[in-house]
């Protein structure tokens, strides 16, 4: 049988599988934009005026990592372990479609999804809030990071997903993962130094932390260190890369 090759029927039909999950719905789409109006309705009344737009464009930083964390992390993950647990990805190949060939579709899917609800995030955020106009630089810096998030928010949740194989198991660890990392990285009112010291150090392996902690630094034009958020980048992105050949290792040795 001629296998099938990657098309936009292929992209469009994971879309709808996006679309389907409420959860990606809830959490990707309309939690961040609710988080942030949120905050900044509490700020209003408890920061000086000359700090409160500074601090709401942190706000504004900080939730958009909400976006690639429940559209990916949680969203795909689910989705992909219901696929694994009805076998939809050994019916798909025996009909000529290859894995790598869904697997790619998948990602771009999910990083259009994700582009989409950070088009919507940040339009209805501008509308409503009092943001400071970035530099071009730390625009471009912050999609980049976000799109580096995203990658390795998939190869994690992939990885959980071919792990576990079960909608259940999977689902449970990628909420304790998500909210997790909320609390840890500052997207739920308690900033990173305000931590205990063991969840700091914990914090500060996770480059969602760096994002939310002092990027409003280089929003504003001024000098940045990327050298932390790179090294984080490196970890979170070898962890995931660990989980996901764990998983394949699993998987071989059932077949065996």
């Amino acid at each position: 049988m001629q296998k099938k090759q990657l098309n936009w029927k292929l992209v469009q039909y994971e879309l709808r599988n996006i679309s389907g999950n409420i959860f990606v719905i809830v959490f990707g789409v309309i939690f961040p934009i609710l988080m942030s109006v949120l905050f900044s309705f509490v700020f209003k009344s408890s920061v000086p005026e000359l700090l409160y737009t500074e601090i709401v464009t942190s706000v504004f930083i900080t939730m958009s990592m909400i976006i690639p964390m429940a559209v990916l992390l949680i969203g795909y993950a689910a989705n992909y372990s219901q696929e694994l647990e009805k076998d939809i990805p050994l019916r798909l190949n025996l009909f000529g479609f290859r894995e790598r060939t869904m697997l790619l579709a998948k990602m771009i899917a999910y990083l259009i999804f994700t582009t989409g609800s950070f088009l919507l995030y940040a339009g209805v955020d501008i509308l409503l809030l009092d943001l400071q106009v970035p530099k071009p630089g730390s625009v471009l810096c912050l999609i980049a990071s976000l799109y580096a998030l995203s990658v390795i928010l998939f190869i994690l949740a992939h990885g959980l997903a071919t792990l576990f194989k079960k909608f259940g198991p999977t689902y449970a660890v990628s909420m304790i993962l998500y909210f997790g990392f909320m609390i840890l990285c500052g997207m739920m009112g308690v900033t990173v130094d305000q931590l205990p010291s063991a969840l700091k150090a914990i914090a500060k392996v996770l480059p969602m932390s760096y994002i939310s902690s002092d990027y409003i630094k280089f929003w504003q034009g001024g000098k940045y260190n990327f050298a932390p958020l790179i090294q984080a980048y490196l970890f979170f992105g070898a962890v995931s890369a660990i989980i996901l050949l764990l998983s394949f290792r699993k998987n071989q040795r059932k077949i065996k």
